[in-house]
């Protein structure tokens, strides 16, 4: 009867997602909500910086500027926030603090506003877009780094603590013996 019961779907443990596919899913999600929130900010006019600006290197037609543009548009922030989410895993995952995302995010926003100018014919130069623009981009910017950064950092802090409680228990059970 044991047995049986341990059989049944009820009773199996899910598998952890392991920690690359929770990367890319805190990328995921953080660019979905994200860009959506910043979709938001453009239609109550809080920025000018319109977020179907990253089909402007690549695609054509009056699509864009469609419902399927907007969706499409959240979506492929999405899939690049993927990227930018392994990226930080890469580099700055072992930091505990919240500061780091900020900043992370900081970051970013002077990448796509220094950097990736050019390919945005829309997009003003950083130092000749107005007021409201900027000051919504940094904010944007700033929290979803924080997002990405501190779900990224928390993950790798809890998937650590089990390993260094073995690590503390084993030292403190050697001096016991000693």
């Amino acid at each position: 009867m044991a047995q049986k019961n341990e059989k049944l779907e009820q009773n199996q443990k899910e598998k952890p997602l392991s920690f690359l596919s929770v990367v890319a899913l805190t990328g995921f999600i953080g660019g979905l909500f994200w860009s959506s929130l910043g979709f938001i900010c453009y239609m109550f006019h809080f920025t000018k910086l319109d977020p179907r600006i990253i089909f402007e290197p690549w695609a054509v037609g009056d699509w864009k500027s469609t419902w399927l543009g907007i969706v499409l548009s959240i979506v492929a922030y999405g899939i690049v926030s993927i990227g930018v989410a392994y990226v930080y895993y890469a580099v700055l995952r072992r930091f505990k603090s919240m500061w780091v995302g900020v900043l992370y995010g900081l970051g970013l926003f002077l990448v796509v506003f220094l950097v990736l100018h050019p390919l945005f014919k829309s997009m003003n130069p950083l130092f000749e877009t107005d007021a409201n623009t900027l000051i919504t981009s940094i904010c944007l910017y700033s929290l979803y780094g924080l997002f990405v950064g501190y779900s990224i950092s928390y993950e790798e802090n809890e998937l650590r603590k089990p390993h260094n409680k073995d690590k503390e228990q084993d030292s403190s059970s050697n001096e016991v013996s000693t």
